[in-house]
Order: C-alpha cells, then sequence, then structure tokens
C-alpha cells in the first residue's frame, strides 16, 4: 500500500478518535413529564372503572424525582395485577415512553409495598410476580420509577463515522483492485466442517451446539441467545413430537417469576427465522396445544 494511503486511513482513524471523544449531546425529552402524568392520568381512570368507580377523584400526579412519578386517589382501590400490569404497557407504549420501568404499589398508611415488578424491553429481563392475585381493597398510591437506558449515539457521531468508514471502504477497495485480495475468503458454499472435540446435534443441514449457542450452516454461522437455546434443545430431544406451552414455559422460565404472556411466542418466531433456510426442518403451531419440531 502506499504511502499516501496510509495517510489517508491515518487521519480516518484521527478522526474517528476525535469523534468519539468530544461530547454532542443529543437534546433532552423536555416533555417527558407532561406524557408520564397524562398517560397515569388515564392509568387511574381505567383503574377506577375497572373498580366501578365513575365518581372519585384521582389525585394529581406528583414528579418525586426526575424519572419517578406517583399516582394516587381519592378513595380505597383494588385491583388485579394482570390488569395493572397491561393497563399500564397500553398506556406507557401509546404515549411514547420509556420501556423499562419498575412499578411499586403502596399502602399510604404504612409504605409498605403491596406489589411491584419489572417491566424491561429485554423480555429476559421483565419480572411479573403474582399474577392473577387480587390486591386487597385498601388506601394505595402507584411510584413509577423510570430506568434510564444508556444515552442514544448523536447524531453528529453517528454521521462522522458512517462518512469515515465510508472512505475507509474506498481506499481498501482500491487498494485490494490494485494489489488483488488481500484478505483470505472461503469459497462461497463450502459447508464448515463440525468443529473438534465439541458436542453437537444433526439437525437437517444445521449443526446444533447447545454448549456454544449457535446454529451452523454451510459457511454461516447463527448465534442463539440462551432461551432460544435452551427452547431448541427440548425441541431437537423430541422431535416430530408435540410439546405443550406450559411444558416450555415452565421448563425454561419457571426460575424468574410469571412471564409476558408474549415471551414464548417471540422467541419460537426469533427461531423460525433462523431455520427457515432450511425447508427440511420447521417449529409447527399446534393450535390450542403447543408447538412441534417437524422434521421431513
Amino acid at each position: 500500500m502506499s504511502t499516501k494511503k496510509l495517510q489517508i486511513i491515518t487521519a480516518i482513524i484521527c478522526l474517528l478518535t476525535i469523534s468519539w471523544m468530544v461530547p454532542f449531546h443529543e437534546e433532552p425529552d423536555n416533555k417527558l413529564p407532561e406524557r408520564v402524568k397524562i398517560a397515569l392520568r388515564q392509568v387511574g381512570n381505567e383503574l377506577l372503572l375497572s373498580n366501578q368507580d365513575s365518581t372519585s377523584i384521582i389525585l394529581p400526579v406528583i414528579q418525586l424525582e426526575p424519572l419517578k412519578y406517583q399516582l394516587s386517589f381519592e378513595k380505597e382501590l383494588t385491583f388485579f395485577p394482570d390488569s395493572l400490569v397491561a393497563i399500564l404497557d397500553k398506556n406507557f407504549a401509546k404515549a411514547g415512553l420509556p420501556e423499562n420501568y419498575i412499578v411499586e404499589v403502596l399502602r399510604c398508611e404504612d409504605r409498605e409495598v403491596s406489589y411491584s415488578y419489572e417491566m424491561n424491553i429485554d423480555i429476559e429481563q421483565t419480572i411479573v410476580p403474582c399474577s392473577g392475585r387480587q390486591v386487597p381493597d385498601a388506601c394505595h398510591t402507584i411510584e413509577i420509577l423510570f430506568i434510564e437506558e444508556a444515552a442514544p449515539l448523536s447524531t453528529t457521531k453517528i454521521a462522522i463515522t458512517l462518512f469515515a468508514f465510508g472512505i475507509l471502504g474506498l481506499v481498501v477497495f482500491r487498494s485490494r483492485n490494485e494489489f488483488g485480495t488481500s484478505f483470505r475468503e472461503s469459497k462461497k458454499g463450502t459447508p464448515l466442517s463440525p468443529l473438534p472435540n465439541e458436542n453437537y446435534e444433526k439437525l437437517g443441514s444445521f449443526h446444533f451446539y447447545p454448549e456454544q449457542n449457535k446454529l451452523v450452516k454451510e459457511a454461516k454461522e447463527l448465534p442463539l441467545s440462551r432461551k432460544e437455546c435452551e427452547l431448541l434443545a427440548i425441541f431437537v430431544a423430541r422431535p416430530n413430537e408435540i410439546i405443550k406451552r406450559e411444558e416450555l414455559t415452565k421448563s425454561v422460565w419457571e426460575d424468574n417469576g410469571v412471564i409476558v404472556g408474549r415471551s414464548l411466542d417471540t422467541y419460537i418466531s426469533k427461531l423460525r427465522k433462523k431455520l427457515k433456510e432450511d425447508d427440511s426442518i420447521k417449529i409447527a403451531n399446534v393450535h390450542g396445544v403447543g408447538y412441534r419440531l417437524e422434521i421431513n
């Protein structure tokens, strides 16, 4: 590679370094408190209606801390945890509020926690215990703490990074044209040999490595999350057999409290996308019962 091109690459690296060292701040969401208060008042209204109460007052929503809010009521309140979770989730999504938050239902008289749960954008970290058990009638306040996520990348940083990588790619591309390919590449379509000294299951044209959390098909490796791997391991052990939803959820989520209802379907959908390249295998839905791994 010529000295000039080396100088260009060095300059690009310097540009990237500077762009990530210099803080470019995004504008904060100044309307978040107003949107939270509107959403919480709607939550309060729906909770009262579920108590057949259309006359008592929802007290003003209070911002206790920058990301913590309190909802309280004029009269005593009872509710089912399932209803509270669903009402909050629906109204927060409609208002475009953060998806990571902790909910605590406190008794007015002694501030003891009657019920609490955590909602997280990562379904595996969502904890919703004691579903179906009614919270006794009492004076309650509901406190919501939004959990700060990592600050989003500045659009300025993103633009600089994309520009720098574009220039770098152009330099590398031209260098390869002039001096030939400098990277070793495997021939397209050449299957990867099974990894030595590692346990795997043959699944159609895939190799499934449960200990490594991955699928391997030809020259493509498909990483699996822990939950995806646990589900697939159950299916692989019992091919062409109907496995009930209850058995799958108990086996995979048993130690994490009550899960959000969409968790199993979400992970089945993810597995289907990763297995779709092989027409000889599929995860079929057995309506009202569960799922079956079909292997032709």
